[in-house]
């Protein structure tokens, strides 16, 4: 059993650095989240079987999301994927410098494009507008990125560009896909989905605002503002769609997959999607 550890040592194999560092409570807060993230892609990846042929597309674009969570977790959760940064504000009280951990900013390159990728499927809109949606979630990601890594206030010139994208995401998502999805009958899931999200994303600015850009709290009580949003933004949001996709007509919402491609509008015989 000398496999198995009583306490937390990470931190003692990977040791913080800076004023600002990772505690040992917060590590064990992220390796909390790290399970939650592996249980969830678990329990997609078992979901997938019960799922009809052709009807899995949600499983699998959660499972993606599931998995560059429960990594970048483990990861911050052991102390790494870390940077020594100096700050601009708020020194005199929470000191000179602070851990920025960028394996939250990989999560959330993969994570929001997924739930992007899920929403514009779910709404009908074209691949184009999903994949401008996507780009914009990239923007808004790297200005946070680049507004973390840069050591004077320059750094919330970078937040504006950031922020100037996310708004630009809220528009689409709220207004031009919740129109194209009401003409297909699935208006209501949508909204209801597509405004949890937006409300979830309109935490991130205030959260960053706080932690990698102010300075104002420590890097432990970011983790466990960003850890909750998180896991409502990645874990919550999966099941609630893989529960409401049961009842979704996926031949009419033109977004079931079958060996013959993507179904069409048109009517047609599609023998593996039998029950």
């Amino acid at each position: 059993m000398s496999i198995l550890h009583v306490r937390n040592d990470a931190l003692d194999t990977n040791p913080p650095a800076g004023d600002q560092y990772l505690s040992t409570n917060g590590s064990n807060w992220l390796y909390a989240v790290t399970a939650i993230y592996g249980f969830t892609l678990l329990a997609l990846f078992a979901m997938t079987f019960k799922a009809r042929a052709g009807e899995r597309f949600f499983h699998y674009v959660f499972i993606i999301a599931s998995f560059a969570g429960l990594i970048s977790y483990y990861a911050m959760a052991s102390d790494l994927a870390w940077s020594l940064i100096s700050q601009a504000n708020n020194v005199s009280i929470m000191g000179a410098t602070r851990q920025i951990f960028f394996a939250k900013y990989i999560n959330w390159v993969v994570t929001f494009p997924a739930i992007i990728l899920a929403l514009g499927v779910l709404s009908g809109i074209s691949w184009t507008t999903i994949l401008y949606n996507i780009c914009l979630s990239w923007v808004w990601i790297i200005g946070y990125l680049v507004a973390a890594y840069t050591r004077t206030n320059y750094k919330w010139g970078f937040f504006a560009f950031g922020q100037l994208a996310h708004i630009l995401l809220l528009v689409v998502t709220l207004s031009h896909s919740r129109h194209v999805a009401n003409r297909v009958g699935i208006s209501r899931d949508y909204t209801m989905l597509a405004g949890y999200v937006n409300f979830i994303w309109l935490m991130y600015p205030i959260a960053w605002g706080l932690s990698d850009g102010g300075n104002r709290i420590g890097v432990t009580p970011s983790f466990i503002f960003f850890g909750i949003l998180d896991l409502l933004l990645v874990p919550v949001l999966a099941f609630a769609f893989v529960f409401l996709a049961r009842k979704w007509d996926y031949n009419r919402l033109n977004i079931a997959f079958t060996q013959y491609g993507r179904v069409p509008h048109s009517h047609g015989t599609f023998p593996e999607k039998d029950t």
